[in-house]
């Protein structure tokens, strides 16, 4: 599992940053790609990496402001072209469907697949299935904003070699049946319940995407125990009243939330243009005083996210 990010930038883009997107990379998990927004000229930056968007599977949109879906018709348009044919799931606040859907009217853009999208007036539960599950919770920006909860469900246990070394079983095909918790039977009638052979459960990977937001309590359940959280951090300290007036969060108020909550790790993004180049490391000094495991990501770095 891997986030990569496509733009880190709030607002407008600007020769360092561009407008918000991050994909979740979950190639080994499903062979899929997630989009968490859809900034203006994603898809000239999705060029730039080794995504296929025919991968892409799921986009979560947080809000309808331009700088998190301009970028959208003109993706799904390249999806199309360039291969992806399978249905895509698009999931945002009420308003994105008749977005793309006028946006591809007006344009006379077919598409070769089929959207289904999922809009939200409240947070919850908005996916499940055997191996992951997605929980959206309302933020408090100027217009209707969600943000994201990514939980991977507990993978199966590894396999206990050292206590089947006594049955002298070869490695090959009976270990995978093992693994799989089936019951096999050997040559010499020795019967053996692959579920008395695996370990306990791991847990599953925890990732928590806020976009734009002042503080609210909604923030904590969705990175509680998170072993990242993707936060924006628009603003310095400096800037906190800014910050309020615009509905945005600094980054010290982001570090402050991921301890708060026992996150492992803090990725601050939405980086306002006045801090430019290594301007916006003030954000991460000021982060790191309430959370040490705390960065400021740029443009097209990658992060993969490890094992609790």
């Amino acid at each position: 599992m891997e986030l990569e990010f496509l733009g880190t930038g709030a607002g407008v883009p600007s020769k360092g940053r561009n407008v918000s997107s991050t994909a979740l990379k979950l190639l080994d998990e499903r062979n899929e790609v997630w989009l968490f927004d859809v900034g203006e000229a994603t898809q000239h930056q999705i060029l730039r990496t080794a995504i296929r968007p025919r991968k892409i599977t799921k986009i979560f949109i947080t809000h309808l402001h331009g700088d998190h879906i301009f970028g959208l018709p003109g993706l799904l348009s390249s999806r199309a072209n360039q291969g992806g044919q399978e249905p895509l799931e698009l999931y945002g606040p009420v308003g994105i469907k008749d977005f793309v859907e006028t946006s591809l009217r007006v344009t006379g853009t077919k598409l070769n697949y089929r959207i289904k999208y999922i809009e939200m007036k409240n947070g919850g539960e908005i996916f499940s299935d055997k191996t992951f599950s997605v929980y959206a919770g309302k933020l408090e920006h100027r217009i209707t904003c969600f943000g994201y909860r990514i939980e991977e469900k507990p993978r199966t246990g590894e396999l206990l070699v050292d206590k089947l070394k006594e049955y002298n079983i070869p490695n090959g095909p009976i270990f995978g049946d093992l693994k799989a918790g089936k019951t096999v039977t050997l040559e010499d009638g020795t019967q053996l319940d692959g579920k008395d052979f695996i370990g306990p459960d791991k847990p599953g990977k925890k990732v928590a995407i806020i976009s734009d937001t002042r503080y609210t309590p909604e923030i904590d359940k969705l990175i509680d125990h998170a072993d990242v959280v993707v936060h924006e951090s628009t603003f310095s300290d400096e800037d906190k009243k800014l910050a309020y007036n615009y509905y945005h969060s600094t980054a010290s108020q982001a570090a402050r939330e991921a301890k708060k909550a026992h996150a492992k790790g803090l990725l601050l993004t939405h980086i306002s243009a006045r801090y430019t180049g290594k301007a916006s490391l003030i954000l991460q000094n000021e982060a790191k005083k309430f959370f040490e495991n705390s960065r400021v990501v740029n443009d097209f770095d990658v992060y993969e996210v490890p094992f609790n």
